[in-house]
């Protein structure tokens, strides 16, 4: 099964790349490499959600909202890449949650980003992460999603 169909299996689509807060851009590659700066959770340029796990946004709405990053992670990937289906593999995500004081379960928070790359690419999705805990993230986002992925040789 391709990227594509396990996207749509999962009843999700690809939004556009959000655009970058500051100066830098949304993915890079180099060679078969593609590195995506932090997504956060954006839809349609609106941030879903502000303030501190733990308080002002639940655990389970927070892991929810990582795997809204993950998707503009993915969306920016493929944008570099030459689609979804040029993703080969996820190699590394990092997942920065803004947490308050005592809340120390940014693991859990960062499966929702885990579990989406996993929806999409199956298999291949398996990958090295750090979930870590910040005081604050850009915008006051609860938090940020980025990754390393591979492209399929050739693509």
């Amino acid at each position: 099964m391709s990227n594509r169909d396990r996207l749509a299996a999962a009843g999700l689509t690809l939004p556009p790349v959000p655009a970058p807060a500051a100066a830098y851009v949304p993915a890079i590659r180099h060679g078969d490499l593609v590195v995506v700066s932090g997504q956060l959770p954006l839809r349609d340029g609106v941030l879903l959600a502000t303030g501190l796990v733990g308080t002002d946004v639940t655990q389970d709405d927070a892991a929810e909202l990582a795997r809204v990053c993950a998707l503009n992670a993915l969306a920016a990937a493929a944008s570099v890449a030459g689609g979804l289906d040029a993703i080969a593999s996820v190699l590394r995500v990092g997942v920065f949650v803004a947490g308050a004081d005592g809340f120390a379960a940014q693991h859990l928070v960062a499966n929702g980003a885990s579990q989406l790359f996993g929806d999409v690419l199956g298999p291949d999705a398996v990958h090295a992460r750090a979930a870590v805990g910040v005081a604050r993230l850009p915008l006051d986002a609860p938090v940020e999603v980025e990754a390393m992925m591979a492209v399929v040789a050739g693509a």
